[in-house]
């Protein structure tokens, strides 16, 4: 199972990844002009208190107030420090108190609550010298208190819940991006799943091929031609299949935007020709399908429908004949020249039952690579698919594969 670890990525909030501010949105644009003309207009609204002050103090208070409203476009860069200059400026000097609301509210959205809690904590003790320095008259001592903590939670609050909002959006964006992710990564495994069945299955038959004309030196030219024919259209099956494994396996570099590439999957009514291709290969199979509409197909030949049974579905189809695509090819591994035979039978209500059996043993058995991988897909096939496969040495002495698979629409 793959683990992912989020990270609040800075460049949602206003910095750049590196370090380095990002650039503004048009969005970004208009949400500055928007706090900018908030400072002023707050500092305008603060001008006509400065009447009863002396005229230096009031030039004083005008240049202040001026400076921090331009700082306001600062305040992705440095949101602390300009929360943390206006807030301590504001407790003595009135026209950058708009400045501090701006500051206050944007280390809220733009920083996690260890930068911000400090502020707001300072927001809240700078009032009293403020009061103290400016009594209003109509509120008292603490009516100004309450109303000036209530300004400062309310600015707050306001910024913990845009940067609440903005996280959880950007979560909900990386888990579908994730979901979309690992729905890719998962089709190409059944993709390349489905290839090495094909790729594994056309080798053994290159390899059957190649083995009749090794212990056929006696034939004639018309056998070695054949025999030389099946050995080319293998092996440029095969290349061709391995060309589309390494396609698949390719694709995440290639364009991950761009769909998984995929190729037309066998049906239950492709039975016949898989026989008949093991049987023109030298092997004695023999099919039988009650219940469904599929053709007989034998190592003697047989007559052939294009068509399955059109009820079975797609994907019950598919798995039926990779697990007697598999079968045959172990068949072929382990008792070459043994007959096989294959039975398919089921239905809606019943599901569908695989049985492959061949004696053990043979004449001369293959010698190829393996080491059980086979079977282990063929077990987590029928396994996904709600299934069981069972596989194992007969009272009889036969070598039994059974298969079961739900009838699933």
């Amino acid at each position: 199972m793959t683990e992912y670890r989020w990270v609040l990525p800075s460049v949602l909030l206003g910095d750049g990844s590196d370090g380095r501010p990002a650039k503004r949105s048009t969005r970004d644009w208009i949400v500055d002009t928007v706090m900018f003309l908030a400072a002023c207009g707050l500092t305008y609204l603060s001008l006509s208190d400065l009447a009863g002050d002396p005229r230096p103090l009031q030039m004083i208070e005008q240049v202040a107030g001026a400076l921090s409203c331009a700082a306001v476009w600062l305040r992705r860069r440095w949101p602390f420090g300009l929360a943390l200059v206006t807030t301590v400026v504001s407790s003595f000097l009135m026209l950058v108190g708009g400045a501090a609301v701006v500051g206050l509210f944007t280390v809220a959205v733009h920083r996690p609550f260890k930068f911000s809690g400090p502020i707001v904590l300072l927001s809240l003790v700078t009032l009293v010298p403020y009061v103290m320095l400016r009594p209003d008259r109509e509120l008292g001592f603490w009516g100004a208190i309450v109303l000036g903590v209530a300004i400062v939670l309310t600015v707050f609050a306001w910024g913990v819940v845009v940067r609440a909002r903005r996280q959880l959006v950007w979560s909900l964006r990386q888990r579908a991006d994730i979901a979309a992710e690992e729905a890719k990564r998962l089709e190409r495994e059944r993709i390349a799943r489905e290839m090495h069945d094909v790729l594994a299955h056309r080798l053994s038959m290159l390899s059957l091929h190649a083995g009749a004309l090794e212990f056929r030196p006696d034939a004639s030219s018309g056998e070695i031609a054949r025999a030389a024919g099946a050995i080319r259209d293998s092996a440029h099956q095969a290349l061709q299949d391995l060309r589309e494994v390494i396609g698949v396996l390719r694709h995440p570099g290639a364009d991950p935007d761009s769909p998984v590439p995929d190729r037309p999957q066998p049906t239950l009514g492709d039975l016949p020709a898989l026989v008949e291709e093991c049987g023109h290969a030298g092997m004695d199979v023999t099919l039988s399908t009650p219940g469904f509409d599929v053709p007989l197909a034998t190592s003697a030949g047989g007559e052939r429908r294009p068509a399955a049974d059109p009820d079975v579905p797609q994907g019950l189809g598919r798995n039926v004949y990779r697990i007697v695509q598999e079968a045959l090819t172990n068949a072929r591994k382990h008792a070459g020249g043994a007959p096989v035979t294959v039975t398919v039978t089921g239905g809606q209500d019943d599901g569908v039952t695989v049985e492959v059996r061949n004696p053990l043993g043979g004449r001369q058995p293959m010698r190829l690579p393996g080491a059980g991988a086979g079977l282990i897909g063929l077990n987590e096939r029928a396994e996904l698919a709600g299934g069981r496969l069972q596989h194992g040495k007969t009272a009889e002495g036969d070598f039994l594969l059974r298969a079961w698979l739900p009838w699933t629409p």
